[in-house]
């Protein structure tokens, strides 16, 4: 089964976010388990960001998440924000 994860943050400095997300794809290479991603920022609230990520499944998710290049990302990306990120985990029942 497929699964999205979107990650929801502010930040005042997203082109440093979007450099660094630029990193942690070079930086993971084929060992990405990524298969589509999505920055968006919300028009009715600037400064509020949604990554959306497309994964295979939840398996896939995971071993992308355990990769250290992730935990090193993650730990970055939280210097970068203006407030803590959420997380969301969805599996996907139907895409048409």
């Amino acid at each position: 089964m497929a699964f999205v994860q979107i990650l929801e943050f502010r930040t005042s400095k997203i082109e440093e976010m979007r450099r660094l997300g630029d990193e942690w794809e070079s930086a993971a290479g084929g060992a990405s388990r990524v298969t589509r991603r999505l920055l968006c920022e919300d028009r009715d609230r600037p400064g509020l960001y949604l990554n959306i990520v497309f994964f295979d499944s939840y398996e896939a998710a995971m071993e992308n998440s355990n990769l250290p290049v992730t935990g090193e990302f993650s730990q970055r990306m939280a210097e970068i924000c203006d407030a803590g990120a959420t997380f969301q985990n969805l599996d996907v029942i139907e895409d048409q």
